[in-house]
């Protein structure tokens, strides 16, 4: 098992992200959302996402929101999709990271999940 460092290079964002989709491949409920992704482009540019985001390379161009949107249409997203995400992402990134990056990495993750579940999916109705 390898020793629990922070988050403090772009190769350990492609461990991070790499690990983490490997999860989501073999998901149940994930899985199926992420059938046609092109990995081959979906990968390098969610390190980029979070390299950005943790490091501030300044090297992610791209809007999740629209993508996001689109993906809802297409896949019918539910709460219990962001809700197994976010548990997934947090239970990878304390595998193998710890510090104040990986903290930071948890924290917009979850930050990031609820701002689109707000956005792109309707509101909850009371009855």
């Amino acid at each position: 098992m390898r020793k629990r460092k922070d988050i403090t290079s772009r190769a350990d964002i492609e461990v991070l992200v790499n690990t983490f989709y490997d999860k989501v491949n073999a998901d149940d409920l994930l899985g199926p959302v992420f059938t046609k992704v092109n990995w081959a482009k979906h990968l390098p540019l969610m390190s980029d996402f979070w390299e950005n985001l943790l490091l501030y390379t300044g090297s992610y161009q791209g809007n999740p929101m629209d993508l996001h949107k689109h993906l809802h249409k297409v896949m019918n997203l539910q709460p219990e999709h962001f809700q197994h995400w976010n548990k997934l992402f947090i239970a990878t990134v304390d595998e193998l990271f710890k510090g104040a990056n990986a903290l930071i990495a948890k924290q917009r993750a979850m930050k990031i999940s609820n701002i689109i579940q707000t956005q792109i999916l309707p509101p909850k109705t009371e009855k």
